[in-house]
């Protein structure tokens, strides 16, 4: 698939991503097994076998062993996948650091069998909701403005609809919320270098910040989000899309005013009109 020429600037430095993940530690990757974890079980609901899967993924060591026979690949912006060549797809923690998302979907869409299934697990808006508010108010008050420290990151109702700008059909999104509580501000942020999942941004300052910062950042986070036992809360939102590649064999929706029933017949109830 061949990229056509960007209109803007990236969003994302993905050298400095790669630079970052090289960097991780295996045991911080605990959002990453339970993606996997999320993602075995929901296939064990789907009442299909499937022969030919691949992984999406930027740390293929947390899958490769449940599923063994998968073809695992890393979320780079052009993806190694062939048309028409898997009939199941995992697109696991790295659609949030795309550049172009909906482009990563429809290239998902197109190696995908008909009627094959993609699973797309990602970090969801209201991941780090804490720490991106108390940077915000910390650097206020130390630097007098803001600077691009955290990846926005989509809305589920959105990013249900990137399904179905890439033509899934019978598109869902859903979440999986995760709350992870530490001693202190500079713990998570540590964790968050371990996992590769540090700053990112194009935009983002390159010069180091002032201590001041982090120092208020943490009196701020504790202020206003410390809990009883005197830990700060870190929400972790994960967003699964599933979709699966059009076919005739699936359900269609029925035409307006094609229904054989009134829908208080239906409800068995008596039906009353509307006052004007």
């Amino acid at each position: 698939m061949t990229q056509a020429p960007k209109s803007q600037p990236d969003l994302f430095d993905r050298r400095t991503l790669a630079a970052h993940r090289r960097r991780h530690q295996p045991a911080a990757l605990f959002l990453h097994d339970l993606a996997r974890d999320e993602v075995e079980d929901r296939l064990k609901l789907v009442n299909r076998v499937f022969s030919s899967p691949s992984i999406v993924t930027p740390f293929s060591q947390v899958w490769q062993d449940s599923f063994p026979k998968a073809k695992i690949i890393p979320d780079t912006d052009v993806l190694d996948l062939q048309p028409g060549s898997h009939d199941l797809i995992i697109h696991a923690m790295g659609l949030h650091w795309a550049n172009d998302p909906v482009g990563q979907l429809i290239q998902c869409r197109r190696a995908l069998t008909e009627d094959g299934l993609l699973l797309a697990i990602m970090l969801g808006g209201r991941t780090l909701h804490q720490l991106r508010s108390a940077l915000a108010e910390a650097e206020t008050r130390v630097c007098g403005g803001l600077s691009p420290r955290i990846a926005p990151m989509g809305e589920v109702r959105d990013l249900g609809g990137l399904l179905q700008r890439a033509g899934f059909a019978l598109p869902v999104a859903d979440v999986v919320p995760l709350t992870v509580e530490y001693r202190d501000s500079l713990h998570l942020m540590r964790d968050l270098r371990a996992m590769g999942e540090g700053n990112a941004l194009s935009q983002r300052l390159k010069q180091a910040s002032p201590r001041a910062l982090f120092a208020q950042t943490e009196a701020v986070y504790r202020e206003h989000f410390a809990t009883k036992d005197d830990r700060l809360p870190a929400t972790f939102e994960l967003v699964c899309l599933t979709g699966w590649s059009p076919s005739d064999s699936q359900q269609q929706p029925l035409r307006p005013g094609s229904a054989k029933m009134r829908l208080a017949e239906a409800l068995k109830v008596p039906e009353t009109k509307l006052p004007e």
